[in-house]
């Protein structure tokens, strides 16, 4: 099953810069499609897949923070292909 998941890393102290970038990168190199905006990034893929390696970085970048807010909105569908026709 496809999904398309959308994130925002909010860490909640002064150096949050870093972090932010640091997870993206992360996300960046993974086989997965990942597509930023301004204000979150998406990252699409099977969910059988996707889901262990999302664990896998939200717990790294969790353990290098001392309070986060993450917030996953995920749609059950590929969306990376997504154009507005307006």
């Amino acid at each position: 099953m496809k999904i398309s998941i959308d994130l925002t890393l909010t860490p909640l102290q002064d150096n949050y810069e870093s972090h932010i970038i640091d997870f993206i990168r992360n996300l960046r190199a993974s086989e997965f499609t990942v597509l930023e905006n301004p204000l979150s990034t998406q990252i699409y893929g099977d969910i059988d897949r996707l889901m262990p390696f999302l664990t896998q970085e939200i717990k790294r970048s969790f353990s290098e923070l001392d309070i986060a807010v993450l917030q996953m909105k995920i749609v059950k569908t590929d969306r990376s292909d997504y154009e507005p026709h307006f």
